[in-house]
């Protein structure tokens, strides 16, 4: 078996190419072609925490396997990550194991590239101010991925948590410095809103974490936190006032409190939810219809955006060399 460690991911699957793999497996994810049970949560409450087991099959590229993602977000409190995960890659033709690797960096790679997907089909081809909310891990590759796909000049982050918002800057010239040049710590939340053209939403609260009436027209926002059906991140106004597209919309009404809340109480039909982005990849949905419609994207994540990317990972560190080989 092949064993490879979050560097070698990083290496082996650049951003750029995330955010194409991410559009060819939501594509084939809306036309039916990919496996991906609804994950499995298992809570642990002791620690208010959860874990997810995730597997998936996409045949259009031989891709087979499993995540395991936790997401414990206490562990701040003894300054370790609040989301762990692996992910174990399987041969389509006969099931055996071949790799093993690090799903940490991949879950936010992948989360981030497929907001970067989002972002590239129905933010303003203009846009060059993004607001992030949340400076973690998701954070980092959100802001990553969308100044891939567009020509960004400024990056407000905010977060409640001081050495989050502060360190965020170091954090993210790891990946891309002159990116972190761009970065602006901010504690007004409200003016910094109020002058994106993408808004970014990644956090584990459990309330909205902003106000609409902030929300400029024309904004485009991807909103990657509120993976549980009881975490709501994101105010019903925004869903109201929005074109709203999800990575899949069978695991957003099942998933995230942000819809799921919203259509028990009412406040939403679940008509509203109905474009996926691989509809938007091959033209059976519209994208942006003008430069004031404000654009929202959901995403829960989907196994098959892991899968996707540990393919790719296994097949570069094949050809270049990398990782490291072992027996159980």
């Amino acid at each position: 078996m092949l064993a490879l460690t979050a560097q070698d991911v990083q290496t082996l699957v650049p951003m750029k190419r995330a955010v194409e793999l991410m559009k060819i497996v939501f594509s084939d994810l809306s036309a039916g072609k990919t496996t991906s049970p609804l994950r499995t949560p298992v809570p642990v409450p002791e620690a208010d925490g959860v874990s997810l087991f995730m597997p998936a099959y996409v045949p259009s590229i031989e891709g087979l396997g499993m995540k395991v993602v936790s997401v414990f977000p206490r562990n701040r409190e003894q300054n370790k990550p609040t989301i762990n995960a692996i992910v174990a890659v399987l041969d389509a033709s006969t099931g055996e194991p071949v790799a093993l690797m690090d799903g940490t960096f991949l879950t936010a790679l992948r989360t981030g590239a497929g907001a970067g997907a989002a972002a590239d089909l129905l933010a303003r081809k203009d846009s060059k101010v993004i607001t992030c909310i949340g400076a973690g891990a998701q954070g980092l590759t959100q802001v990553w991925s969308v100044s891939e796909v567009r020509d960004i000049e400024t990056v407000y982050i905010y977060d409640p948590d001081d050495s989050m918002r502060e360190s965020f800057v170091d954090r993210l010239a790891r990946y891309d410095s002159n990116l972190a040049k761009k970065v602006v710590p901010v504690t007004d939340l409200p003016a910094a809103l109020r002058e994106s053209d993408v808004v970014c939403t990644a956090t584990t609260s459990k309330t909205p974490v902003y106000d609409h009436a902030d929300i400029q027209p024309g904004t485009h926002i991807n909103a990657v936190g509120a993976f549980q059906p009881t975490i709501q991140e994101i105010p019903v106004e925004t869903l109201l006032n929005s074109y709203v597209v999800v990575d899949s919309v069978e695991a957003a009404i099942e998933e995230a409190g942000d819809l799921q809340i919203p259509i028990n109480n009412g406040e939403i039909s679940r008509d509203l939810i109905s474009v996926e982005v691989g509809h938007l990849v091959d033209g059976t949905a519209k994208g942006r219809t003008s430069d004031e419609q404000i654009t929202f994207f959901k995403s829960v994540g989907n196994a098959v955006q892991d899968i996707i990317v540990a393919k790719e990972a296994v097949s570069r560190a094949i050809e270049t060399g990398r990782g490291q080989e072992f027996s159980l």
